[in-house]
Formats: C-alpha cells, sequence, structure tokens
C-alpha cells in the first residue's frame, strides 16, 4: 500500500484500511494467522458504507441503492482467515465505485465537463449504464438527479478505487513471493432472474452459481474444473462463462502464465436473500457452509491444482 495514505488497526486477524483525512473506512483486510495456500478470497461487492454525498446526491433511496449490492458475500465467505487464506472485502458500495471496472470506464453523458483522454467511454458496461462510476442501479434506475464533475469521480477512483486495487495487487504479490502460484477467487451474487439470452428456465430464473474464467484464459482449467465439481457434488446447478465471463478484475489479474490465477464466482442471490428486502433468508447458513467447504477445498488442493 502506498505509505501515508492508510494507518493499520489489527483486531484479531483482521486489518482495516482508513482513510486518514477522512477517518472512513474504506477496506477490511482480514488475514490468517498463517497463510497456509495460495488463495486471496475476495468480495468486491458487498460493500454497506454509503458516503452521505453520495445519498445526497442520489435520486435514489438508500434501499434502492442497496438493489445493485452483492449483499452479504463478504458474510458467506468469513471463513476463509480461519482456513488459512485472506479475505479482501470493499466497505463502499459498487453503486458508488465499481472496482471491477477499468480505472476510467465512464459513460461522458454524466458529466458536466470532458473526460480525460484515454477514457473508456464505448464499453458494452458502458453503454449498459454500469462504468467505474455507475450512471444506473438496479432495475435500470438513474442514479443521480445532476451531472457529476469529472473531478468527483477522480477523488472516488483516488479514495476508493486505488486502494483497493492497491491492496489485491499487494496480495498477488505476497502469495506469489511465498507460494510461486496464486489464485483470487472473486466472489460476487446475481439476482435470481435475468434476461432471456441467460437462461435455460421458464421464468428467465438463473442457475445456482456461475463460474467465470474468462473462457478459459484467466484461470488454470483443473481449477475451474474442480469447483465446478464440489458445488456439483453439493446439488447446485451449475454454468460456466454465462452470463458471467469475468469482469475487469478477471481479465487484468488472471494471467495463467505469470502465476496468477482468478476466477469469478456468481452466486444466486434467492439462494440466502430475499430479494426485494435483502434480509437473510433461511438458506443463507446453507450456503455459507457451502463456500466454507469450497474454500476448505481449496485450501487444500489450490497448490497441487495451480501446478497442473
Amino acid at each position: 500500500m502506498p505509505n501515508g495514505d492508510f494507518h493499520r488497526e489489527p483486531a484479531s486477524t483482521a486489518t482495516q484500511l482508513d482513510s486518514v483525512a477522512s477517518g472512513e473506512a474504506i477496506l477490511n483486510l482480514v488475514r490468517p494467522l498463517a497463510w497456509r495456500a495460495p488463495v486471496i478470497v475476495a468480495s468486491p461487492h458487498s460493500g454497506q458504507s454509503y458516503p452521505p454525498e453520495f445519498l445526497a446526491s442520489a435520486g435514489l433511496s438508500r434501499q434502492e441503492l442497496r438493489l445493485s449490492e452483492d449483499c452479504y458475500v463478504d458474510e458467506l465467505v468469513a471463513a476463509a482467515p480461519d482456513l488459512g487464506v485472506p479475505l479482501l472485502a470493499a466497505l463502499f458500495p459498487r453503486s458508488f465505485c465499481d472496482v471491477n471496472r477499468e480505472p476510467l470506464e465512464l459513460d461522458p453523458a454524466m458529466f458536466s465537463d470532458r473526460l480525460p483522454e484515454g477514457a473508456n467511454t464505448a464499453s458494452p458496461r458502458v453503454a449498459a449504464g454500469l462504468g467505474v462510476v455507475p450512471r444506473l442501479g438496479a432495475n435500470d434506475r438513474e442514479i443521480y438527479r445532476r451531472k457529476l464533475s469529472f473531478a468527483e469521480a477522480e477523488a472516488r477512483l483516488a479514495r476508493y478505487y486505488r486502494p483497493y486495487h492497491a491492496a489485491l495487487n499487494a496480495l498477488c504479490s505476497e502469495a506469489m513471493a511465498l507460494f510461486g502460484v496464486c489464485l483470487v477467487l472473486d466472489c460476487h451474487s446475481m439476482p435470481s432472474v435475468g434476461g432471456p439470452h441467460d437462461s435455460r428456465h421458464a421464468g428467465n430464473g438463473r442457475v445456482d452459481f456461475v463460474l467465470g474464467d474468462c473462457f478459459g484464459a484467466s484461470c488454470a482449467s483443473a481449477v475451474t474444473a474442480a469447483i465446478d465439481a464440489y458445488l456439483r457434488a453439493g446439488g447446485a446447478n451449475m454454468r460456466r462463462n454465462s452470463p458471467y465471463s469475468g469482469g475487469f478484475v478477471t481479465q487484468h489479474y488472471g494471467r495463467p502464465a505469470t502465476g496468477i490465477h482468478v476466477l469469478q464466482l456468481e452466486i444466486n442471490r434467492a439462494l440466502y436473500v430475499h430479494e426485494r428486502s435483502l434480509e437473510r433468508s433461511a438458506g443463507f447458513a446453507a450456503v455459507q457452509a457451502t463456500m466454507t467447504g469450497l474454500i476448505t477445498m481449496l485450501s487444500e488442493k489450490a497448490a497441487e491444482l495451480l501446478k497442473e
């Protein structure tokens, strides 16, 4: 991490990274007492800390904005440090700043001034209203009541986006130094109902889990196959790379030839939460146990799988 930007406050195995300027919690990095396997578990979209200035500028209520969260995914994978691998979680919401996007993946229609040269304004994600500063929330509703300045976007990149990626980069480097290989399990959740292009079921219902490895480009096939087999053995309905093949983190960090592998894991929200109220459902404990079992399996087998 860049010197001077953060201070560390250990709480058992936890390290909270705060902005020195504001005291605002940015990230939670929970380390194992002993790092035992070349695995990093990440939850970039489960943050629930909504900056007051964001809520003031938004035309949606906090509850409406929360519908964009991968809610409670960080809790579903909370056992990771006890199993010998670190857990990195963003505490800020994805509707405010989405770290699973390119740093300048921005929609020019959102801004009152010109964007800098090099901004990616034509990606499919920007077209869908889902850039690094999203234009749309859940149900394709406009987030803002006004245009933003680029200075506002840059402030978010500096305070939230870059620290997250600095922490993830540092963890990958540390894992490579310790083990010679690294697997990032990038954990997300998805709405239970999608568009007609990603369904094989009546009512556009989605499967239980989707594994995204950029069609084999971001992760060793042995790892993807092992995770697929583990979840299927528990009765899960699975799909690979459809409708999610991997976002920026998967595409940017996943370089199997260099030893760094990334797999994006999507969990069907209906398995563990009431999607309208966002209250945990009766299935929460079962999904949490499934994820604990999956991380246990990876902590035992990842080193071997990554070298196949």
